[in-house]
């Protein structure tokens, strides 16, 4: 059966519903990395051979592994989805699979880690993803000389022979479908990367994706099986089978959000860094403030998007203590004020000076983020407003025409104590935010 571009549309705006509505998420890396604990990238950066990388699986053994513990980090912080690393681009698997050695019940921890996290979350009633690497510096067939990525690549004892590639295909669809029937059902499927020529129907990608629909239908897939090349993707009113059902920005907010070449909304996600890596790097503290991730969480909603928050456990299973310190606030902060994110999107007002608006139908959250001198100027909204009150503890703020803003006569303006009183300081110096009630 021939499957419209009307009809992908459709099946991507009807799978991303839960998706647009939870708006906030986190990003697990973790493998063996962990241990030099410089990076997810380490071999690439380092250009390490799989043999100087065999002693971190040797070592593996993650002792302090809790995944309910992540879960309820995660749950507190007020995240509703997780995305774990199933296999990185080092090939190695933190699942049971059948079609490789490389995993992770064959190191010291001999257990089956991608199920006991889909267990944890699962309890806490948070929705489960799994990261896979389509690109894989230790399986054999993977091109290595000559590759853009490969730590072999300036290597030339490691020329690979193109034909000996579909192998490794087998082996890439095989794992895919291992995720799939074996681990329940799963909610994203969250594909890592392509680049260059190898893209698209290189990865086999319609066959794949065909494969994905017909054992979990529902699963929403990242942008990543395709280069976005503005012909047939993801970004066009023209995408193909395998663009995904949503766009993956990585440590960047698009400046107006995401649309398709005829101005319609995409589901996005910005995948963003706690610190500055990915996985573990024992000397990276610096760390985003709590404040940084609400405001930008903030940000990625107001322009109808999502935020996947990465963590990276040590070598011993740990979230480090930084980044749970960093999360509690922010779940705090989320405890009061997560009503004006989730189910939130664009408004339908310019950005104002002092902050950002979030919008759920007749409602539009005013996320102060700049003291004021004075009220609070609400540009076009005079008479618009049937209530106003501060989110996180229910008081009323006060709407009024200033003496000093009659030239301003169809703007709102708003204090939050008495009418004659200003603005200043403001209750949350993170994030204050205001619901406003509009007039039907």
């Amino acid at each position: 059966m021939i499957t419209t571009q009307n009809q992908l549309i459709e099946e991507r705006t009807e799978r991303t519903k839960w998706f647009l509505q939870d708006r906030f998420g986190m990003f697990i890396h973790w493998g063996l990395y962990a241990i030099p604990a410089r990076g997810e990238w380490v071999r690439n950066g380092e250009r390490l051979t799989v043999e100087q990388y065999q002693p971190y699986f040797d070592a593996f053994n993650p002792q302090h592994y809790n995944p309910a513990e992540w879960a309820r980090a995660a749950k507190q912080a007020g995240m509703k989805y997780a995305v774990l690393t199933a296999k990185h681009h080092d090939g190695f698997c933190l699942f049971d699979s059948q079609l490789t050695d490389y995993k992770s019940t064959n190191t010291p921890s001999g257990r089956d880690l991608v199920r006991e996290f889909l267990d944890a979350f699962r309890a806490e009633g948070i929705k489960v993803g799994l990261y896979y690497s389509i690109i894989d510096w230790h399986h054999e067939d993977y091109p290595a000389y000559g590759d853009l990525h490969h730590p072999m690549r300036d290597n030339k004892d490691y020329q690979r022979d193109p034909k000996t590639f579909p192998r490794y295909l087998e082996y890439m669809h095989g794992q895919v479908r291992e995720l799939l029937e074996n681990y329940g059902k799963l909610d994203i499927m969250w594909f890592d990367f392509s680049y260059g020529e190898m893209s698209g129907e290189k990865w086999r990608a319609t066959e794949l994706m065909e494969m994905i629909r017909s054992i979990q239908p529902h699963l929403i897939i990242d942008n990543r099986l395709e280069v976005n090349d503005g012909q047939a993707s993801i970004m066009t009113n023209n995408p193909s089978v395998y663009s995904g059902d949503f766009c993956s920005p990585e440590q960047i907010i698009p400046t107006e959000g995401l649309t398709d070449n005829e101005g319609r909304s995409l589901p996005w996600e910005a995948c963003i860094t706690l610190n500055n890596n990915w996985g573990y790097a024992a000397h990276d503290h610096t760390y985003k403030t709590p404040q940084t991730v609400i405001r930008k969480l903030v940000e990625c909603v107001s322009k109808n998007g999502n935020m996947l928050l990465n963590v990276g456990p040590n070598a011993n299973g740990e979230i480090p203590a930084e980044s749970l310190r960093i999360l509690e606030e922010v779940g705090e902060w989320m405890q009061a004020n997560g009503e004006s994110i989730y189910g939130s999107g664009k408004a339908d007002l310019p950005k104002p000076d002092w902050g950002r608006y979030t919008q759920k139908g007749n409602t539009v959250y005013a996320h102060i983020y700049e003291e004021n001198i004075g009220p609070i100027h609400l540009p076009g909204l005079a008479g618009k407003i049937k209530q106003a009150r501060v989110l996180a503890d229910g008081s009323e703020v006060f709407l009024s025409l200033p003496w000093n803003a009659s030239q301003y006569s169809t703007d709102a303006f708003m204090n939050f104590h008495r009418p004659e009183h200003s603005t200043y300081p403001l209750p949350d110096p993170r994030n204050t935010v205001i619901e406003l009630k509009l007039i039907d």
